[in-house]
């Protein structure tokens, strides 16, 4: 059974892995290694901060992050979401998106943003199967080992939150 809960900072090891393990795959970020707890802690928003826990192991997690730090995009975020790798294909991504999602309306924030490279099929398809929608394609918006990768952008516009 998966539980999903808030973050807590002793979860913060087993976060850092999983998000290591994505980085890994060299399709879920730019990212070379994964921050250290005073960069991610100052880069997420404290009030949506999830864990997925089965057997009392953190198995996956997801946050937010601002998109800007204007007043008019303060309810904009941007997700991240990461499954451990002997986890995946199980449907705790869609369970820790959904309560994320859930968080986020809580929050009062009415627009969801993800930036997945087109590679990550996978990721892109829970995006959607949650409710979010493709909105552009940021073509070599970075490189990666020295090739241009490209960027597929997606949001969710919240029916609570904002109106």
């Amino acid at each position: 059974m998966i539980e999903i809960r808030a973050f807590q900072q002793n979860d913060w090891n087993s976060v850092q892995t999983i998000y290591q393990q994505g980085i890994d795959t060299k399709d879920a970020t730019f990212e070379k290694k994964a921050k250290v707890w005073t960069e991610w802690n100052r880069s997420s928003l404290e009030k949506c901060r999830l864990v997925a826990v089965a057997s009392d192991k953190v198995v996956g997690w997801a946050a937010l992050s601002p998109v800007s730090n204007r007043a008019v995009y303060a309810g904009v975020a941007e997700v991240s979401i990461y499954i451990a790798t002997a986890h995946q294909g199980q449907g705790i991504g869609r369970k820790l998106l959904l309560a994320l999602i859930e968080e986020s309306e809580k929050a009062g924030i009415w627009t969801l943003q993800a930036g997945i490279f087109p590679e990550n099929k996978v990721s892109i398809e829970l995006h959607k199967k949650c409710g979010f929608r493709a909105v552009g394609l940021r073509e070599k918006i970075g490189q990666m080992d020295g090739k241009w990768r490209d960027v597929l952008l997606l949001e969710r516009r919240s029916k609570v939150a904002g109106k």
